[in-house]
Protein backbone atom coordinates (compact mmCIF):
# COMPACT_ATOMS: atom_id res chain seq x y z
CA UNK A 1 0.00 0.00 0.00
CA UNK A 2 1.51 3.48 -1.05
CA UNK A 3 1.76 6.20 1.96
CA UNK A 4 2.94 9.08 1.84
CA UNK A 5 5.27 9.47 5.31
CA UNK A 6 4.64 12.41 7.64
CA UNK A 7 7.87 12.66 8.50
CA UNK A 8 8.37 13.37 4.74
CA UNK A 9 5.69 16.33 4.65
CA UNK A 10 8.42 19.25 5.19
CA UNK A 11 10.78 17.88 2.54
CA UNK A 12 8.17 17.35 0.08
CA UNK A 13 6.80 20.95 0.95
CA UNK A 14 10.35 22.31 0.43
CA UNK A 15 11.01 20.41 -3.11
CA UNK A 16 7.29 21.58 -4.63
CA UNK A 17 8.20 24.71 -4.44
CA UNK A 18 8.88 26.16 -7.97
CA UNK A 19 9.81 30.00 -8.78
CA UNK A 20 8.31 32.07 -12.04
CA UNK A 21 6.03 29.01 -12.93
CA UNK A 22 3.51 31.49 -14.33
CA UNK A 23 5.63 33.49 -16.67
CA UNK A 24 7.18 30.61 -18.15
CA UNK A 25 4.17 28.79 -18.77
CA UNK A 26 3.09 32.45 -20.03
CA UNK A 27 6.02 32.32 -22.11
CA UNK A 28 5.58 28.90 -23.67
CA UNK A 29 1.80 29.19 -24.13
CA UNK A 30 2.26 32.25 -26.32
CA UNK A 31 4.95 30.95 -28.50
CA UNK A 32 2.58 28.03 -28.57
CA UNK A 33 -0.20 29.86 -30.06
CA UNK A 34 2.35 31.11 -32.66
CA UNK A 35 3.48 28.22 -33.88
CA UNK A 36 -0.14 26.74 -34.20
CA UNK A 37 -1.50 29.52 -35.98
CA UNK A 38 1.87 29.58 -38.30
CA UNK A 39 0.90 25.89 -38.50
CA UNK A 40 -2.53 26.05 -39.81
CA UNK A 41 -1.95 28.55 -42.41
CA UNK A 42 0.74 26.11 -43.74
CA UNK A 43 -1.39 23.23 -43.46
CA UNK A 44 -4.30 25.02 -45.61
CA UNK A 45 -1.81 26.17 -48.18
CA UNK A 46 -0.76 22.71 -48.43
CA UNK A 47 -4.48 21.77 -48.69
CA UNK A 48 -5.21 24.14 -51.45
CA UNK A 49 -1.67 23.02 -53.77
CA UNK A 50 -3.33 19.15 -53.05
CA UNK A 51 -7.13 19.98 -54.11
CA UNK A 52 -5.21 21.57 -57.41
CA UNK A 53 -2.19 19.49 -58.10
CA UNK A 54 -2.77 16.20 -56.75
CA UNK A 55 -1.00 14.12 -59.61
CA UNK A 56 1.50 16.86 -60.82
CA UNK A 57 4.80 15.22 -60.89
CA UNK A 58 7.79 17.08 -58.83
CA UNK A 59 11.38 16.56 -57.89
CA UNK A 60 12.66 17.58 -54.59
CA UNK A 61 15.73 20.25 -55.26
CA UNK A 62 16.53 21.23 -52.00
CA UNK A 63 15.35 20.96 -48.33
CA UNK A 64 15.85 23.44 -45.88
CA UNK A 65 14.90 23.51 -42.01
CA UNK A 66 14.19 27.02 -41.01
CA UNK A 67 14.05 27.99 -36.94
CA UNK A 68 17.22 25.71 -35.89
CA UNK A 69 20.49 27.70 -34.98
CA UNK A 70 21.14 25.50 -32.10
CA UNK A 71 20.95 22.38 -34.04
CA UNK A 72 23.76 20.55 -36.19
CA UNK A 73 23.73 20.81 -39.95
CA UNK A 74 25.08 17.46 -40.50
CA UNK A 75 22.74 16.36 -38.25
CA UNK A 76 19.51 17.64 -39.79
CA UNK A 77 20.95 16.64 -43.10
CA UNK A 78 20.82 13.08 -41.97
CA UNK A 79 17.34 13.24 -41.64
CA UNK A 80 15.63 15.24 -44.58
CA UNK A 81 18.23 14.13 -47.67
CA UNK A 82 15.98 10.96 -48.36
CA UNK A 83 13.42 13.44 -49.68
CA UNK A 84 16.24 14.67 -52.51
CA UNK A 85 15.40 13.84 -55.95
CA UNK A 86 18.69 12.43 -56.04
CA UNK A 87 17.83 10.40 -53.46
CA UNK A 88 14.42 8.92 -55.51
CA UNK A 89 14.27 6.82 -58.31
CA UNK A 90 11.51 8.43 -60.10
CA UNK A 91 9.42 11.95 -59.41
CA UNK A 92 7.42 12.40 -56.99
CA UNK A 93 3.60 13.11 -57.28
CA UNK A 94 2.09 15.68 -55.01
CA UNK A 95 0.46 14.20 -52.67
CA UNK A 96 3.25 11.69 -52.51
CA UNK A 97 5.56 14.41 -51.99
CA UNK A 98 3.68 15.58 -48.59
CA UNK A 99 3.02 12.23 -47.19
CA UNK A 100 6.91 11.56 -47.03
CA UNK A 101 8.10 15.18 -46.16
CA UNK A 102 5.42 15.02 -43.51
CA UNK A 103 6.93 11.51 -42.04
CA UNK A 104 10.19 13.89 -41.76
CA UNK A 105 8.52 16.32 -39.85
CA UNK A 106 7.29 13.56 -37.91
CA UNK A 107 10.81 12.14 -37.10
CA UNK A 108 12.31 15.57 -36.12
CA UNK A 109 9.30 16.21 -33.61
CA UNK A 110 10.15 12.48 -31.68
CA UNK A 111 13.47 13.96 -31.07
CA UNK A 112 11.79 16.03 -28.85
CA UNK A 113 14.15 19.28 -29.30
CA UNK A 114 11.35 20.63 -31.70
CA UNK A 115 7.78 22.31 -30.41
CA UNK A 116 5.04 19.82 -32.14
CA UNK A 117 3.26 21.26 -35.22
CA UNK A 118 6.23 21.84 -37.48
CA UNK A 119 5.09 23.48 -40.63
CA UNK A 120 5.84 22.45 -44.39
CA UNK A 121 5.92 24.69 -47.28
CA UNK A 122 7.03 24.49 -50.61
CA UNK A 123 7.97 26.45 -53.52
CA UNK A 124 9.30 26.27 -56.82
CA UNK A 125 13.12 27.07 -57.00
CA UNK A 126 14.34 30.93 -58.35
CA UNK A 127 13.82 31.53 -62.06
CA UNK A 128 17.13 32.26 -62.47
CA UNK A 129 18.29 29.11 -61.60
CA UNK A 130 20.05 27.23 -64.80
CA UNK A 131 20.35 24.08 -63.14
CA UNK A 132 16.11 23.80 -61.96
CA UNK A 133 13.61 22.06 -64.08
CA UNK A 134 9.75 22.55 -64.57
CA UNK A 135 9.63 19.75 -61.98
CA UNK A 136 11.87 20.61 -59.24
CA UNK A 137 10.67 21.87 -55.84
CA UNK A 138 12.03 23.19 -52.66
CA UNK A 139 10.89 21.93 -49.29
CA UNK A 140 11.07 24.32 -46.46
CA UNK A 141 10.23 22.76 -43.30
CA UNK A 142 10.08 25.18 -40.09
CA UNK A 143 10.59 24.30 -36.15
CA UNK A 144 10.93 26.13 -33.24
CA UNK A 145 13.37 24.41 -30.68
CA UNK A 146 12.63 23.60 -27.72
CA UNK A 147 14.11 25.39 -24.43
CA UNK A 148 17.94 23.37 -23.91
CA UNK A 149 17.13 23.34 -19.92
CA UNK A 150 14.28 22.51 -18.18
CA UNK A 151 14.03 22.17 -14.08
CA UNK A 152 10.95 20.72 -12.57
CA UNK A 153 10.58 19.78 -9.17
CA UNK A 154 7.62 17.75 -7.71
CA UNK A 155 6.23 14.53 -6.11
CA UNK A 156 5.40 11.35 -7.67
CA UNK A 157 3.42 8.36 -6.40
CA UNK A 158 3.60 5.27 -7.83
CA UNK A 159 4.16 1.65 -7.74
CA UNK A 160 3.77 1.49 -3.76
CA UNK A 161 5.62 4.52 -2.92
CA UNK A 162 5.72 7.91 -2.63
CA UNK A 163 8.59 10.52 -3.27
CA UNK A 164 9.66 14.35 -4.11
CA UNK A 165 12.13 14.43 -6.55
CA UNK A 166 13.80 17.51 -8.75
CA UNK A 167 14.98 16.95 -11.75
CA UNK A 168 17.31 18.78 -14.62
CA UNK A 169 16.86 17.79 -18.37
CA UNK A 170 19.57 19.44 -20.55
CA UNK A 171 17.88 19.20 -24.39
CA UNK A 172 20.61 19.33 -27.42
CA UNK A 173 23.74 19.32 -25.94
CA UNK A 174 25.62 19.03 -28.97
CA UNK A 175 23.26 20.06 -31.91
CA UNK A 176 23.02 16.75 -32.45
CA UNK A 177 19.53 15.93 -30.03
CA UNK A 178 21.65 14.63 -27.09
CA UNK A 179 20.33 15.18 -23.73
CA UNK A 180 21.67 14.78 -20.05
CA UNK A 181 18.85 14.20 -17.46
CA UNK A 182 19.52 14.50 -13.89
CA UNK A 183 17.04 13.06 -11.06
CA UNK A 184 17.18 13.57 -6.87
CA UNK A 185 14.35 12.23 -4.89
CA UNK A 186 13.64 11.34 -1.60
CA UNK A 187 10.74 9.00 -0.76
CA UNK A 188 9.04 6.76 1.76
CA UNK A 189 10.67 3.64 0.60
CA UNK A 190 13.47 4.60 -1.67
CA UNK A 191 15.06 7.03 1.16
CA UNK A 192 17.38 8.92 -1.26
CA UNK A 193 18.46 8.45 -4.84
CA UNK A 194 20.30 10.19 -7.15
CA UNK A 195 20.65 9.51 -11.05
CA UNK A 196 22.17 10.88 -14.18
CA UNK A 197 21.39 9.83 -17.91
CA UNK A 198 23.18 10.50 -21.03
CA UNK A 199 21.28 10.01 -23.85
CA UNK A 200 21.74 9.89 -27.79
CA UNK A 201 20.70 9.31 -31.19
CA UNK A 202 22.30 7.22 -33.48
CA UNK A 203 23.16 8.23 -37.05
CA UNK A 204 19.96 10.94 -36.65
CA UNK A 205 17.39 7.78 -35.23
CA UNK A 206 14.82 9.09 -33.00
CA UNK A 207 13.88 5.61 -32.43
CA UNK A 208 17.70 4.02 -32.30
CA UNK A 209 19.29 5.48 -29.26
CA UNK A 210 22.46 5.25 -26.74
CA UNK A 211 22.17 5.54 -23.54
CA UNK A 212 24.75 5.66 -20.11
CA UNK A 213 23.99 6.39 -16.84
CA UNK A 214 25.08 5.89 -13.28
CA UNK A 215 22.60 5.76 -9.65
CA UNK A 216 23.52 5.98 -6.08
CA UNK A 217 20.69 4.69 -3.74
CA UNK A 218 19.40 4.16 -0.54
CA UNK A 219 15.84 1.71 -0.06
CA UNK A 220 13.94 0.85 2.69
CA UNK A 221 12.97 -2.82 2.60
CA UNK A 222 10.93 -2.94 5.76
CA UNK A 223 9.77 -6.28 4.73
CA UNK A 224 13.00 -7.83 5.48
CA UNK A 225 14.02 -5.35 8.23
CA UNK A 226 16.81 -3.94 6.20
CA UNK A 227 17.65 -1.48 3.72
CA UNK A 228 19.75 -1.72 0.26
CA UNK A 229 22.50 0.55 -0.60
CA UNK A 230 22.99 0.89 -4.42
CA UNK A 231 25.75 2.20 -6.36
CA UNK A 232 26.44 1.43 -9.83
CA UNK A 233 25.96 2.01 -13.96
CA UNK A 234 24.26 0.96 -17.14
CA UNK A 235 25.06 1.60 -20.50
CA UNK A 236 22.13 0.55 -22.95
CA UNK A 237 21.07 0.35 -26.89
CA UNK A 238 17.05 1.21 -27.25
CA UNK A 239 15.73 0.87 -30.51
CA UNK A 240 11.99 0.35 -32.38
CA UNK A 241 10.79 -2.17 -34.23
CA UNK A 242 7.96 -3.07 -36.42
CA UNK A 243 4.32 -3.92 -34.58
CA UNK A 244 4.80 -1.59 -31.44
CA UNK A 245 7.60 -3.03 -30.32
CA UNK A 246 10.80 -1.63 -28.32
CA UNK A 247 14.01 -3.15 -27.61
CA UNK A 248 17.27 -2.53 -25.32
CA UNK A 249 19.60 -4.37 -24.48
CA UNK A 250 22.13 -3.22 -21.52
CA UNK A 251 25.18 -3.56 -19.53
CA UNK A 252 24.49 -3.20 -15.93
CA UNK A 253 27.11 -3.22 -12.96
CA UNK A 254 26.00 -2.63 -9.61
CA UNK A 255 27.54 -2.62 -5.92
CA UNK A 256 24.92 -3.37 -3.64
CA UNK A 257 24.70 -3.30 0.36
CA UNK A 258 22.42 -5.24 2.54
CA UNK A 259 22.66 -2.79 5.87
CA UNK A 260 20.58 -0.70 8.27
CA UNK A 261 18.90 -4.09 9.88
CA UNK A 262 16.78 -4.02 12.15
CA UNK A 263 16.89 -5.13 15.70
CA UNK A 264 14.09 -8.48 14.82
CA UNK A 265 15.93 -9.36 11.46
CA UNK A 266 16.03 -12.81 11.27
CA UNK A 267 18.75 -15.07 10.74
CA UNK A 268 18.49 -15.12 6.66
CA UNK A 269 18.75 -11.60 6.11
CA UNK A 270 21.46 -11.45 8.51
CA UNK A 271 23.60 -14.14 6.91
CA UNK A 272 23.11 -12.19 3.72
CA UNK A 273 23.98 -8.67 5.17
CA UNK A 274 26.83 -7.10 3.54
CA UNK A 275 28.39 -6.34 0.11
CA UNK A 276 27.98 -8.13 -3.11
CA UNK A 277 28.27 -6.79 -6.71
CA UNK A 278 26.37 -7.61 -10.13
CA UNK A 279 28.19 -7.39 -12.95
CA UNK A 280 25.25 -8.47 -16.13
CA UNK A 281 23.93 -9.00 -19.28
CA UNK A 282 20.35 -7.83 -19.82
CA UNK A 283 17.14 -7.58 -22.63
CA UNK A 284 13.55 -5.98 -22.63
CA UNK A 285 11.40 -6.61 -25.31
CA UNK A 286 7.97 -4.34 -24.93
CA UNK A 287 5.22 -4.53 -27.36
CA UNK A 288 2.25 -2.76 -27.13
CA UNK A 289 -0.95 -2.41 -28.67
CA UNK A 290 -3.26 -1.79 -26.21
CA UNK A 291 -5.72 1.49 -27.08
CA UNK A 292 -5.57 3.20 -23.21
CA UNK A 293 -2.70 1.42 -21.55
CA UNK A 294 -4.04 2.48 -17.68
CA UNK A 295 -7.71 1.34 -18.80
CA UNK A 296 -7.82 -0.28 -21.82
CA UNK A 297 -10.53 -1.40 -23.84
CA UNK A 298 -8.77 -3.91 -26.29
CA UNK A 299 -5.40 -4.72 -27.38
CA UNK A 300 -2.71 -6.49 -26.05
CA UNK A 301 0.80 -6.04 -23.96
CA UNK A 302 3.56 -8.20 -23.65
CA UNK A 303 7.16 -7.52 -21.70
CA UNK A 304 9.71 -10.21 -21.41
CA UNK A 305 12.99 -9.33 -18.87
CA UNK A 306 16.48 -11.73 -19.61
CA UNK A 307 19.45 -11.00 -17.40
CA UNK A 308 22.51 -13.13 -17.14
CA UNK A 309 24.73 -11.84 -14.19
CA UNK A 310 28.01 -13.38 -13.05
CA UNK A 311 28.60 -15.83 -16.07
CA UNK A 312 32.42 -16.29 -17.98
CA UNK A 313 34.46 -12.38 -18.22
CA UNK A 314 31.23 -10.61 -16.86
CA UNK A 315 32.79 -11.49 -13.11
CA UNK A 316 31.03 -10.14 -9.94
CA UNK A 317 30.22 -12.06 -7.12
CA UNK A 318 26.95 -13.00 -7.99
CA UNK A 319 25.48 -15.58 -10.85
CA UNK A 320 22.43 -16.46 -12.78
CA UNK A 321 19.68 -16.81 -15.32
CA UNK A 322 16.87 -14.45 -14.73
CA UNK A 323 13.87 -14.35 -16.91
CA UNK A 324 10.35 -12.77 -16.91
CA UNK A 325 7.77 -12.62 -18.70
CA UNK A 326 4.38 -10.07 -18.23
CA UNK A 327 1.39 -9.76 -20.36
CA UNK A 328 -2.17 -8.24 -20.80
CA UNK A 329 -5.03 -8.54 -23.22
CA UNK A 330 -8.41 -6.74 -23.08
CA UNK A 331 -11.37 -7.47 -25.07
CA UNK A 332 -14.23 -4.67 -25.23
CA UNK A 333 -17.81 -5.69 -23.91
CA UNK A 334 -20.71 -4.36 -26.05
CA UNK A 335 -23.46 -2.55 -24.02
CA UNK A 336 -27.05 -2.67 -25.98
CA UNK A 337 -28.19 0.60 -26.78
CA UNK A 338 -25.01 2.43 -27.14
CA UNK A 339 -23.04 2.71 -30.27
CA UNK A 340 -19.19 2.52 -30.36
CA UNK A 341 -16.83 2.33 -27.14
CA UNK A 342 -18.94 1.18 -24.29
CA UNK A 343 -16.00 1.48 -22.13
CA UNK A 344 -16.66 -1.96 -20.23
CA UNK A 345 -13.92 -4.09 -21.31
CA UNK A 346 -12.24 -7.71 -19.82
CA UNK A 347 -9.01 -7.60 -19.48
CA UNK A 348 -6.45 -10.35 -18.35
CA UNK A 349 -3.14 -10.15 -16.85
CA UNK A 350 -0.07 -13.00 -16.03
CA UNK A 351 3.16 -12.80 -14.61
CA UNK A 352 5.51 -15.64 -14.18
CA UNK A 353 9.73 -15.36 -13.45
CA UNK A 354 12.27 -17.80 -13.12
CA UNK A 355 15.75 -16.89 -11.49
CA UNK A 356 17.90 -20.03 -12.19
CA UNK A 357 21.26 -19.70 -10.46
CA UNK A 358 24.37 -20.83 -12.54
CA UNK A 359 28.27 -21.81 -11.35
CA UNK A 360 30.55 -18.37 -10.67
CA UNK A 361 33.85 -18.47 -12.51
CA UNK A 362 36.06 -21.25 -12.19
CA UNK A 363 33.60 -22.60 -9.44
CA UNK A 364 32.00 -25.24 -10.62
CA UNK A 365 29.21 -25.04 -7.65
CA UNK A 366 26.28 -22.83 -8.53
CA UNK A 367 25.17 -20.96 -5.72
CA UNK A 368 22.31 -20.15 -3.58
CA UNK A 369 20.47 -17.14 -5.01
CA UNK A 370 20.64 -13.82 -3.01
CA UNK A 371 18.17 -11.96 -1.44
CA UNK A 372 18.85 -8.69 -3.20
CA UNK A 373 18.13 -10.55 -6.94
CA UNK A 374 14.96 -12.78 -5.68
CA UNK A 375 11.25 -11.42 -6.47
CA UNK A 376 8.73 -10.33 -4.39
CA UNK A 377 5.05 -11.06 -5.06
CA UNK A 378 1.62 -9.33 -3.23
CA UNK A 379 1.14 -6.02 -2.74
CA UNK A 380 -2.12 -3.39 -4.20
CA UNK A 381 -0.02 -3.62 -7.71
CA UNK A 382 -0.34 -6.92 -8.73
CA UNK A 383 -1.63 -9.23 -6.07
CA UNK A 384 -4.37 -7.36 -4.51
CA UNK A 385 -5.79 -8.56 -1.32
CA UNK A 386 -2.06 -9.19 0.23
CA UNK A 387 0.06 -6.87 2.31
CA UNK A 388 3.23 -5.74 0.11
CA UNK A 389 5.27 -8.86 -0.19
CA UNK A 390 3.14 -10.57 1.49
CA UNK A 391 3.08 -13.69 -0.68
CA UNK A 392 6.16 -16.54 -0.69
CA UNK A 393 8.74 -17.77 1.74
CA UNK A 394 9.45 -16.07 5.04
CA UNK A 395 11.56 -16.49 7.91
CA UNK A 396 9.78 -14.93 11.00
CA UNK A 397 8.32 -11.75 9.90
CA UNK A 398 10.70 -11.42 7.17
CA UNK A 399 9.87 -11.99 3.20
CA UNK A 400 12.71 -13.53 1.91
CA UNK A 401 11.68 -13.64 -1.43
CA UNK A 402 11.45 -16.67 -4.15
CA UNK A 403 12.90 -17.91 -7.61
CA UNK A 404 9.59 -18.87 -8.99
CA UNK A 405 6.76 -17.20 -9.50
CA UNK A 406 3.49 -16.98 -11.18
CA UNK A 407 0.54 -14.64 -10.57
CA UNK A 408 -3.11 -13.79 -12.92
CA UNK A 409 -5.46 -11.57 -13.02
CA UNK A 410 -9.22 -11.29 -14.36
CA UNK A 411 -10.87 -8.11 -14.36
CA UNK A 412 -14.01 -6.32 -15.08
CA UNK A 413 -13.97 -2.91 -16.09
CA UNK A 414 -17.48 -0.56 -16.29
CA UNK A 415 -17.41 3.63 -16.70
CA UNK A 416 -19.73 5.12 -14.39
CA UNK A 417 -22.87 5.81 -14.17
CA UNK A 418 -23.76 9.38 -15.88
CA UNK A 419 -19.86 9.73 -16.64
CA UNK A 420 -19.07 7.73 -19.71
CA UNK A 421 -16.61 6.08 -21.39
CA UNK A 422 -14.48 9.19 -21.91
CA UNK A 423 -13.74 10.21 -18.64
CA UNK A 424 -10.70 8.75 -16.69
CA UNK A 425 -12.68 6.44 -13.98
CA UNK A 426 -13.88 3.18 -14.19
CA UNK A 427 -15.91 0.59 -11.70
CA UNK A 428 -13.83 -2.95 -11.16
CA UNK A 429 -14.75 -6.21 -9.78
CA UNK A 430 -11.51 -8.63 -10.21
CA UNK A 431 -10.43 -12.15 -8.89
CA UNK A 432 -6.32 -12.34 -8.55
CA UNK A 433 -4.22 -15.06 -7.51
CA UNK A 434 -0.64 -16.38 -7.26
CA UNK A 435 1.83 -18.18 -5.93
CA UNK A 436 5.79 -17.46 -5.03
CA UNK A 437 8.32 -20.30 -4.38
CA UNK A 438 12.33 -21.02 -3.03
CA UNK A 439 14.37 -23.70 -4.83
CA UNK A 440 14.62 -26.34 -2.03
CA UNK A 441 18.46 -27.44 -1.33
CA UNK A 442 18.95 -31.06 -1.92
CA UNK A 443 18.79 -33.31 1.29
CA UNK A 444 22.33 -34.44 1.14
CA UNK A 445 25.74 -33.49 2.22
CA UNK A 446 28.02 -31.46 0.30
CA UNK A 447 28.35 -28.32 -2.27
CA UNK A 448 25.42 -28.34 -4.72
CA UNK A 449 25.98 -29.19 -8.54
CA UNK A 450 24.45 -28.27 -11.73
CA UNK A 451 21.86 -31.51 -11.79
CA UNK A 452 21.20 -30.92 -8.29
CA UNK A 453 19.67 -27.07 -9.72
CA UNK A 454 18.02 -28.30 -12.54
CA UNK A 455 16.06 -30.80 -10.71
CA UNK A 456 15.25 -28.13 -7.88
CA UNK A 457 14.08 -26.09 -10.87
CA UNK A 458 11.95 -28.80 -11.97
CA UNK A 459 10.24 -29.63 -8.54
CA UNK A 460 9.34 -25.77 -7.90
CA UNK A 461 7.89 -24.93 -11.54
CA UNK A 462 5.93 -28.54 -10.83
CA UNK A 463 4.41 -27.38 -7.62
CA UNK A 464 2.99 -23.85 -8.83
CA UNK A 465 0.50 -26.06 -10.27
CA UNK A 466 0.14 -28.29 -7.35
CA UNK A 467 -3.14 -27.09 -5.51
CA UNK A 468 -5.12 -23.68 -5.87
CA UNK A 469 -2.87 -20.64 -5.72
CA UNK A 470 -2.92 -17.75 -3.06
CA UNK A 471 -6.65 -15.64 -4.30
CA UNK A 472 -8.37 -12.75 -3.17
CA UNK A 473 -11.26 -11.06 -5.07
CA UNK A 474 -12.92 -7.75 -4.38
CA UNK A 475 -13.90 -4.05 -6.13
CA UNK A 476 -12.94 -0.98 -6.44
CA UNK A 477 -12.81 2.73 -8.58
CA UNK A 478 -9.96 3.45 -10.74
CA UNK A 479 -9.02 6.50 -11.54
CA UNK A 480 -6.70 7.00 -14.40
CA UNK A 481 -4.43 9.89 -14.37
CA UNK A 482 -1.92 10.57 -16.94
CA UNK A 483 1.15 9.88 -14.58
CA UNK A 484 -0.38 7.18 -13.08
CA UNK A 485 -3.21 4.96 -12.48
CA UNK A 486 -5.34 4.67 -9.30
CA UNK A 487 -6.84 2.35 -7.20
CA UNK A 488 -9.40 2.14 -4.00
CA UNK A 489 -10.36 -1.98 -3.62
CA UNK A 490 -12.16 -3.57 -1.04
CA UNK A 491 -10.39 -7.01 -1.02
CA UNK A 492 -11.06 -10.07 0.46
CA UNK A 493 -8.31 -12.74 0.46
CA UNK A 494 -9.62 -16.38 -0.80
CA UNK A 495 -7.01 -18.86 -0.05
CA UNK A 496 -3.69 -18.14 1.91
CA UNK A 497 -1.11 -20.39 2.67
CA UNK A 498 0.92 -20.99 6.00
CA UNK A 499 2.99 -17.45 6.87
CA UNK A 500 1.34 -15.02 4.30
CA UNK A 501 -0.25 -12.08 4.91
CA UNK A 502 -3.50 -11.54 3.20
CA UNK A 503 -5.43 -7.60 4.12
CA UNK A 504 -9.18 -7.91 4.19
CA UNK A 505 -10.68 -4.09 3.85
CA UNK A 506 -9.80 -1.00 1.63
CA UNK A 507 -6.77 -1.40 -0.30
CA UNK A 508 -4.83 1.62 -2.12
CA UNK A 509 -2.83 0.98 -5.19
CA UNK A 510 -0.89 3.55 -6.96
CA UNK A 511 1.32 2.89 -9.86
CA UNK A 512 1.87 2.66 -13.52
CA UNK A 513 2.13 -1.43 -14.41
CA UNK A 514 -1.27 -2.92 -12.37
CA UNK A 515 -1.57 -7.15 -13.19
Amino acid sequence: MASLSSGNDDVFQSLRSKSNVAEEDARQKHSQELADKVHLQSQLRLQELVNQNTTLPLTVSSVHVLGAPNTRAGFLKRVVEPLLGANHDRPYTLSELIRATSHRAQKLSAFDIFWPNISIDLARPAQSDPSSSPTDVDVYLGVQEKGKIQLKTGTDLGNAEGSAYGNLLWRNIFGGAESLNVNASLGTRTRSAYQAAFDTPILSEPFRRWEVGGVQSTTQKAWASHEEGLRGGWTKLKWASGNNSRHEVAYNGYWRQVTGLAANASPTVRDEAGDSVKSSLSHVWITDSRDNPPIPSSGYYLKTLSELAGWGPLKGDVAFWKSEVETQSAVPIPIPGLEGNSGASFTMGLRAGLLYPLALGSNPHPEASHINDRFQLGGPTDVRGFRLSGLGPRDGSDAVGGDVYAAGSANLLLPLPRLGAEKPFRFQAFINGGRLLALERPQKTGPVNSNDVRQSVSNAITELGNGLPSMSAGVGLIFAHPVARFELNFSLPLALRKGEEGRKGLQLGIGINFL
